[in-house]
């Protein structure tokens, strides 16, 4: 099995450790092109970069940062992570990820999802009683724009009628679209029956816990006639690297309380994360990925091996990190944890084809 092993961001604001002070947007921005353009050269397959509205974000509009760094990158595959659909127009996310693939030809994704926060619908003027319908109707059509240069959309409760219209630039491709979820039971069945692959979002607890979900989608997508070769899962995880295991665990403690005690006083089920749960967060099932390179690189291999996976993305970092450590920790991942998982999968691969061989002898 060929994998796929990439970096995932939401171009994080939060206060420093070090300083009490958050980074400025406008730096954190220019920096994550930065970031960007090193893991291309480092050889890293994919970056994704997600879309929130707050102000310990930076990222609002990743197609842009993506079109930034696809004019700065030759190989690496960009993607969002996600885009938002229930409060954007399709027509202007085809538009727009269409515009960059001339670009980067051939380099780029859509990974669509409903959104884990809410800030958005407030902002655009959507009522979030239609969080899911919105999101259904949407996705519809952004798939069928992607299939089709002239567009016939009958009035939905949510889109405007499209009487035959061309939608422009096309991309001389079908444009990759990807479901990305939490682990909703509903979206995995979605993407399933319609034929998407697949991206989860394995942020806490156990990540075994995520196997009858990914069960249940390729259960259901082979009811549905789909082509399994066709249906990758992929997933993302939060993690840090440093070259002195001890030391990352020691530095990722602060961003990674930080961010959930945030997020938990809004989401009164989000509970202030203690250094015990942190430790079992990163230990051997955990969701988390934080060491130096041999570590993440097992754990990693482990995952991917235990759930299926084609792609998995390291989330660098959850919440802010200097950019200097940030740089560090892509250049560990992309000199230490990607070859070594990439070797491990080749070699099973190898050692397969030659069983079958054999057998068949």
């Amino acid at each position: 099995m060929t994998v796929e092993l990439g970096i995932s961001t939401f171009g994080e604001t939060t206060p420093l450790e070090v300083t009490g002070k958050p980074i400025r947007h406008d730096e954190r921005i220019r920096d994550l092109i930065d970031e960007i353009v090193l893991a291309d050269q480092l050889g890293i397959d994919a970056y994704a970069v997600g879309e929130h509205h707050r102000k310990d974000f930076a990222v609002s509009a990743p197609e842009i940062i993506l079109a930034m760094a696809a004019s700065r990158t030759q190989q690496i595959h960009l993607s969002s992570a996600t885009t938002n659909l229930p409060t954007i127009d399709p027509i202007r996310v085809y538009e727009q990820y269409a515009t960059i693939d001339v670009v980067a030809p051939g380099r780029v994704e859509i990974m669509a999802g409903r959104g884990s926060f809410t800030e958005a619908f407030d902002l655009f003027g959507y009522n979030l009683a239609d969080y899911d319908a919105l999101f259904k109707e949407k996705l519809d059509m952004l798939i069928k724009i992607n299939q089709h240069e002239i567009l016939d959309w009958p009035k939905g409760k949510f889109t405007p009628k499209v009487d035959h219209l061309g939608i422009y630039p096309r991309s001389r491709r079908l444009l990759p679209i990807l479901l990305a979820t939490g682990g909703n039971i509903n979206s995995t069945i979605r993407a399933a029956e319609m034929g998407l692959p697949i991206v989860y979002a394995i942020l806490g607890g156990k990540y075994a816990d995520f196997k009858p979900l990914i069960q249940l989608y390729r259960a259901v997508a082979e009811k549905a006639g789909q082509k399994r070769g066709q249906m990758p899962v992929a997933a993302h995880s939060w993690g840090w690297l440093s070259d002195d295991n001890e030391q990352a665990i020691k530095e990722y403690f602060y961003p990674t309380k930080l961010l959930i005690d945030t997020i938990g006083k809004e989401r009164p089920q989000w509970k202030e994360m203690t250094y015990e749960q942190y430790l079992e967060s990163i230990g051997t099932d955990g969701a988390i990925f934080v060491g130096d390179a041999d570590r993440v690189a097992d754990k990693i291999i482990k995952m991917m091996e235990d759930l299926g996976l084609k792609r998995f993305y390291l989330h660098l970092p959850i919440a802010s990190m200097p950019h200097d450590k940030i740089m560090r920790a892509i250049e560990i991942y992309g000199k230490g944890v990607v070859p070594k998982v990439k070797q491990y999968f080749e070699r099973k691969s190898k050692l397969n084809e030659f069983s079958i061989k054999w057998k068949e002898h």
